[in-house]
């Protein structure tokens, strides 16, 4: 069941910082605002075209996605980065810069050093303790 809110600009912009684990006064300082107007803002029911457009950029969603909120739908725009706008569809932003498989290998070496030098740690250790018994 998809929740849809179209009523409140204001509360919708509110749930996607919140999604988005952004503090008012970050998408503020993000608008050049105060927190206090960026407040006032998710307080209010309407917005022009062209503020509501800006505050969509700083939070890196569509202005549609913001005037046609659905948790379901933001939940899959902020998690995936993928959407469709009016105008053009936004790729996949995620491009690793590495081989996810080479960072296991690297993992399963650095394990079996950490290994054969907790061995031969234990290994000095038994030798130690030998020549004392032979004292």
């Amino acid at each position: 069941m998809e929740t849809t809110v179209k009523k409140h600009i204001g509360r919708n912009i509110s749930r996607i910082r919140e999604m988005k684990e952004m503090k008012q006064e970050t998408l503020a300082e993000l608008l050049g605002i105060s927190q206090q107007k960026m407040s006032v803002i998710e307080n209010t029911e309407e917005l022009e075209d062209a503020k509501l457009n800006e505050i969509a950029n700083a939070l890196e969603v569509p202005a549609n996605a913001i005037k046609e909120y659905s948790d379901e739908r933001m939940i899959n725009i902020i998690s995936h980065n993928t959407f469709q706008d009016e105008s053009s569809a936004v790729k996949n932003l995620y491009n690793p810069t590495f081989n996810p498989l080479d960072k296991l290998v690297e993992a399963y070496d650095e394990n079996k050093k950490l290994y054969e030098r907790l061995l031969q740690a234990e290994k000095e250790k038994t030798t130690y303790l030998e020549q004392l018994l032979k004292k």
